[in-house]
């Protein structure tokens, strides 16, 4: 453990945080998502699980240490509803919440089409797997630049 870091947060995960550069993309996503499958496309090229975490938990440590793209309009993307692009499930408004809590202003949150987001997440620098049970809980985030002081 090191102090000040979300106990969320493994060693693993933090590694690949900071590996990670300005506009590169992570996949957060649930159980049900083929995480195995498309993490071997990946930059990371294996998969990365949060255990015992739910999509909202897991997206707020991260978001602890990583900010948002400034630079695009939707530094958020989500999977839509199969069949019905335009419906809501609870964990759509959950990460909205999260990611607006972050960053302190409204996020957009990009709808990308079923096998759109599974070719975006190809895509990915790495994809996090966590253990919400979904469905749809499948969110790619792109990584913003951090601020540090100048010395």
């Amino acid at each position: 453990m090191l102090k000040g870091i979300d106990r969320h947060l493994s060693a693993e995960l933090v590694h690949v945080l900071m590996l990670m550069g300005h506009g590169d993309t992570m996949v957060i996503c649930d159980v049900n998502h083929p995480a195995a499958t498309i993490a071997a496309k990946t930059t990371h090229g294996r998969l990365v699980d949060m255990v015992g975490c739910d999509i909202p938990t897991g997206l707020a440590a991260i978001l602890t240490l990583m900010p948002l793209d400034t630079f695009v309009d939707a530094p958020v993307a989500r999977m839509q509803v199969v069949g019905n692009p335009g419906a809501q499930v609870p964990v759509f408004g959950l990460v909205q919440a999260v990611v607006d809590a972050a960053e302190g202003r409204a996020i957009t949150v990009e709808a990308l089409e079923r096998f759109a987001f599974y070719e975006a997440a190809g895509r990915a620098f790495a994809i996090v797997r966590t253990s919400d049970p979904g469905p749809y809980g499948c969110f790619i985030v792109k990584k913003g630049v951090v601020e540090l002081p100048r010395l």
